[in-house]
This record gives structure tokens, C-alpha cells and sequence, in this order.
């Protein structure tokens, strides 16, 4: 069953790009942006990283930590930043477990994991999720919404 908006997050830990133990509950008490993609190095996935890489201190400004998450390994995760300057924290999810627990769909016939940014706030209640193969709309979908919570102190920003 997905997560829908309203829904608490579920608690989950991974390795992170540098092989610690992440812990989501270590991140709550702020916004975050949870982007699921499918795959390090693809042309989409790397242009999706590069613009959440561009826009990051736009991230920070208003808060909110970003969190890629995708099933490649540590080791591929590492190079991913190193070679991109990415500036966020990328999960290996190796064993799909968290996409599985946000129920994250698969795209293009079932083929390719799929790609869905969850916008959470401080008290990991998801605010908003965007789903969508264009990988560029996640980052302008995500900082959007965040203005908005900003602007009408939806939730706690900054």
C-alpha cells in the first residue's frame, strides 16, 4: 500500500553514500525531501541529481534536508557524489525495502523502478508527493510546495 499525504512516514534505516548507518529518525524535526530514482549514472537520474545538486542551498534556506534514495550500492553511490559534487545524502536501497515500504510504483510496464519525491515535515508527516517520469519537475515541484509551507507556516521552516 503507498503512502498517501497525511500518512507518517515509515521508520527505516540504510547505508548512506559514505557506508554509515542512516537513520530517518535522526532527520525528523525538520522538512525533507525524499526523492526515489532508479538508477545512478542514467542520463535522467543524473540530471535529476545535478538539478537537486543546483538548488540545494535553496533546499537549505528553507530548511529542508534532501534524501535521494535508489537501489544501487554504496560503492556506486560514492562515485555518483564524487563525480557530481552532490552536496545530499544518497541511500542504498539494495533490497528495495524502503520503496517497498512507500510503496513507490514502477514505471515504463513494470521494467524500471519509478521515480517519487515525497515533501515531509518535521513531524515526518508527508505534505506533498509528486510522481513523474520527468526528472527535472521534481526539484521545481518540491521547492515550490516548500515556499508555499513557508508562506503560509504550514509547517515549521527554517
Amino acid at each position: 500500500m503507498a503512502i498517501a499525504i497525511g500518512n507518517k512516514i515509515p521508520f527505516f534505516t540504510a547505508l548512506d553514500n559514505n557506508g554509515n548507518i542512516f537513520d530517518i529518525k535522526d532527520y525528523l524535526g525538520k522538512p525533507l525531501v525524499i526523492y526515489f530514482y532508479p538508477k545512478d549514472y542514467t542520463p535522467s537520474c543524473t540530471a535529476q541529481a545535478c538539478s537537486f545538486r543546483d538548488q540545494y542551498e535553496d533546499f537549505k534556506e528553507l530548511g529542508a534536508e534532501v534524501i535521494g534514495i535508489s537501489s544501487d550500492s554504496v560503492l556506486s553511490h560514492q562515485k555518483f557524489v564524487s563525480k557530481f559534487n552532490l552536496p545530499f545524502i544518497l541511500l542504498s536501497d539494495f533490497d528495495k525495502k524502503i520503496r517497498k515500504a512507500f510503496g513507490v510504483s514502477r514505471d515504463y510496464l513494470g521494467l524500471i523502478d519509478g521515480r517519487t519525491t515525497y515533501v515531509v515535515d518535521e513531524k515526518g508527516i508527508v505534505q506533498y508527493i509528486f510522481d513523474s517520469t520527468s526528472s527535472k519537475k521534481h526539484i521545481t515541484e518540491a521547492l515550490a510546495i516548500l515556499k508555499i509551507f513557508k508562506a503560509t507556516n504550514s509547517i515549521k521552516l527554517n
